[in-house]
């Protein structure tokens, strides 16, 4: 943390102060007991001290103890303040840290600057408060909280209008007691939400080249904005911006991962017009079963593109027109090879690898048994199945639904995980396969 930051000037500050003031007071008082001390036991001392009134030594000694219980009695006051501010900046540390932590973890956009609107606002007791971020020469509003927020929500304010404008063009922060004598301040949005501003804090959002957008809060509510909530925002702000330029990495990852896995789905599909749409099925069901299982949703998402690039391997397959059984057998490790090789694919390719291996060991290509299937291969195992069973082809007629679901329970603890095919089967509705297949 910077030096400057949250605790590391206020605190040392107000607490310098205490301690000086308390070091003067000690001071004083041993300076005014040493000088009646000397003047009775050094004349030239006595007579410098002359135009002070004689006093009796029951005197000196009474005015001796009060001075000292005086000094004595702030000291444990000054210590107790100390010890409190200590305390108190302590914990406000601990909670930023905390809040830096959460939001250094939180990899999707949208939540993340809830979060980050959220905890400005109960740091410095604001009323409300706003994020906006700098898209195509104009400040966009990302998130707004406070009364009528939802007016604001994607407006766009110009750069040369505003206090938020201001920040983002000179990248300095701005604290503001009164808006009304500030000539920066634009009355037009509390027009347009009812909302009247009286103090602003507005921190620019840095990163290491840029200046990304503001972090706004409105009306303190305890009085006005002082240096330690501009530290606070301030180092909350660094960190929410090195965070918000990670998330939007993510989500143009994702973005590209959604549209490659459409361009390799549309090739499969094209390849083999049997299997159009399974890929697609199959991975609707097994979201299904990992809603009933709660996965979490990073596992659940992980589990999704692997069911939808599951068949990945008859790609380079189908190509070939001497391909038999044994090298159709071969597409799950062809599928792995594929995946493994592409960072954003790497961590489901052993789905893929696995899901025609059978719960009793009897399965390719490595014939795992039981608990040494990934759950997730697992899944895509029964989920494959059943659509290929509803499913019509050129080679066979779609079975009925309550005939595929009986042949799931058959075949549960031999070729399927049993508890898998229980929730499968719980889960999944006549209707809903229909609802799929009309869907395509």
């Amino acid at each position: 943390m910077p030096e400057n930051v949250l605790t590391g000037k206020s605190a040392a500050k107000e607490v310098k102060a205490k301690l000086g003031l308390l070091n003067a007071l000690n001071t004083f008082v041993v300076f005014v007991l040493l000088a009646v001390i000397l003047s009775y036991l050094y004349e030239p001392v006595g007579r410098a001290m002359s135009f002070l009134p004689e006093l009796s030594v029951a005197v000196i000694i009474l005015i001796a103890t009060v001075l000292t219980l005086l000094s004595v009695t702030l000291s444990r006051i000054f210590a107790v303040q100390v010890v409190r501010s200590i305390e108190r900046y302590s914990n406000l540390l601990k909670n930023v840290l905390n809040v830096t932590s959460e939001i250094k973890d939180e990899i999707y956009g949208d939540i993340l600057l809830e979060k980050i609107m959220e905890h400005s606002i109960e740091l410095t007791g604001s009323e409300a408060g706003s994020i906006l971020l700098d898209e195509g020469g104009a400040l966009v509003f990302k998130t707004v909280k406070g009364s009528q927020a939802g007016e604001l929500v994607g407006k766009k304010v110009p750069l040369d209008k505003g206090v938020g404008g201001w920040v983002l063009q000179h990248s300095e922060p701005v604290m503001i007691s009164d808006v009304s004598q500030d000539k920066r301040f634009d009355s037009h949005m509390d027009e347009l939400t009812g909302f009247s501003t009286r103090s602003i804090l507005s921190v620019p959002l840095r990163t290491k080249d840029r200046t990304i957008g503001v972090i706004e809060l409105l009306n303190k509510s305890d009085g006005n904005y002082l240096d330690r909530d501009l530290e606070l925002v301030s180092y909350l702000a660094d960190q929410a911006a090195i965070s918000i330029e990670r998330a939007k990495f993510y989500e143009d990852q994702r973005n590209f991962e959604i549209q490659f896995t459409d361009i390799l789905l549309d090739t499969l599909d094209r390849l083999m017009p049997d299997k159009r749409g399974h890929s697609k099925r199959v991975a609707s069901y097994c979201s299904v079963v990992a809603r009933s299982l709660r996965m979490s949703d990073e596992r659940a998402r992980k589990l999704y593109y692997a069911s939808l690039l599951h068949d990945l391997g008859f790609i380079r397959i189908a190509q070939n027109r001497f391909a038999d059984a044994d090298m159709f057998r071969q597409h799950p490790t062809i599928g792995y090879e594929m995946l493994a090789a592409v960072n954003f694919y790497s961590d489901i390719a052993p789905f893929v690898l696995c899901h025609h291996e059978r719960y009793d060991g009897g399965g390719y290509p490595s014939g795992l048994q039981g608990a040494k299937i990934p759950l997730e291969a697992r899944i895509i195992a029964v989920a494959e199945a059943f659509d290929s069973m509803t499913s019509n082809h050129s080679y066979k007629q779609a079975l009925g639904f309550e005939v595929a679901i009986e042949e799931l329970k058959k075949h549960a603890g031999t070729q399927f995980d049993p508890a898998v095919v229980e929730h499968f089967a719980a889960n999944i509705s006549e209707a809903e396969v229909r609802g799929r297949y009309a869907l395509e």
